[in-house]
């Protein structure tokens, strides 16, 4: 539900014209735009990438790990005061998990942020969801790498 008064700007961004035709068609909201561009995100206070880590289909894992990072990078970059991410885990039930999803290691992401991004991460993995929410509060700086 978009919150009725509040000041705000949401740039929506997705890979597929499908899926941004359909946000375009339910969000009326003026104050909310939706692109497949990547150029046109621009900077924001926030940004959220949900569910975006997940689908690898048969991308070697170490490929797949250097576009989640990358990615990281990105939504970094442009986000001014924080960001927030979620990815399967690793904890996942084996019988459950399948060769073209991505599992990942909450731990080897929660330090990536906290090395590369800011003193200030939280690592959610305590719901019952198969997935874990890190979320990163940027204007404090990494703490520094040991010698």
């Amino acid at each position: 539900m978009i919150a009725e008064g509040r000041d705000f700007r949401y740039v929506g961004f997705d890979i597929s014209d499908t899926m941004v035709s359909a946000a375009r068609a339910l969000v009326k909201d003026t104050r909310c735009r939706f692109t497949t561009r990547e150029d046109e995100i621009g900077r924001a206070e926030f940004t959220l990438a949900s569910g975006i880590f997940n689908v690898k289909l048969q991308t070697e894992e170490s490929h797949w790990q250097h576009y989640v990072s990358s990615t990281i990078d990105k939504l970094a970059g442009c986000s001014t005061r924080g960001f927030a991410l979620n990815m399967l885990t690793r904890y996942s039930d084996p019988p459950l998990m399948r060769d073209d999803l991505y599992y990942a290691d909450p731990a080897r992401y929660f330090a990536l942020c906290k090395e590369r991004y800011s003193r200030n991460v939280a690592l959610l993995h305590d719901y019952d969801l198969y997935e874990f929410t890190l979320l990163v509060r940027l204007g404090s700086a990494p703490k520094p790498a040991a010698p």
